[in-house]
């Protein structure tokens, strides 16, 4: 199978995104790919047919990876799938053994704004080793690493719709619960 190293700032921010694995930052970048395009002219690399990406504990998978450098040197880097998820896992900062995952039809990162963008049916877990922890999910899920900012619209566009549908959430408790102590009752559906 064929490689390529490319310069290890690729997928910076999808690095930030996941509270990643600090180290992975300084990895070198490895693409695999069945099919690897250059055109050194325009500066755009285009690896397809299961493409992974990986760079310390950053394991992207895709049908297809679009790198475009801008002149200045930052990468703009589009992963997108032909009838699956796009995908990422990678190692949180941090005790113990935590992840991050994700999954959408298209994932996008611009590493001069430090944004990356999940399009359409997109999902993030936590995981505490194979346990999921927090989950978000929705049409369209931004985050800026600049500013540790989630957002997440009803529309793959990013903006909202009324009407067009709803996200979902599930955030697990942080508190643990004493040894011995009753549970408490459940809510009650009339407040």
């Amino acid at each position: 199978m064929k490689k390529i190293i490319l310069s290890a700032a690729l997928l910076l921010g999808v690095a930030g995104f996941a509270a990643a694995e600090k180290a992975d930052s300084y990895q070198k970048t490895e693409l695999k790919y069945g099919k690897l395009d250059i055109d050194d002219v325009r500066q755009i690399y285009t690896a397809t047919d299961d493409v992974q990406v990986t760079r310390g504990t950053l394991l992207m998978k895709a049908d297809k990876a679009v790198v475009n450098y801008t002149p200045e040197g930052y990468q703009i880097v589009t992963l997108t799938g032909t009838g699956k998820k796009v995908t990422f896992r990678q190692k949180r900062d941090g005790e113990g053994d935590q992840w991050m995952e994700g999954e959408a039809d298209r994932i996008e990162y611009d590493e001069r704004a430090e944004l990356v963008k999940l399009y359409s049916r997109a999902k993030i877990r936590r995981l505490e080793g194979k346990k999921p922890s927090d989950e978000v999910e929705g049409e369209f899920i931004s985050y800026d690493s600049r500013k540790e900012f989630f957002s997440v619209r009803n529309t793959n566009t990013g903006v909202d719709k009324p009407g067009a549908g709803r996200g979902t959430m599930i955030i697990q408790p942080k508190r643990v619960e004493p040894a011995g102590a009753a549970p408490a009752p459940a809510p009650t559906g009339g407040q």
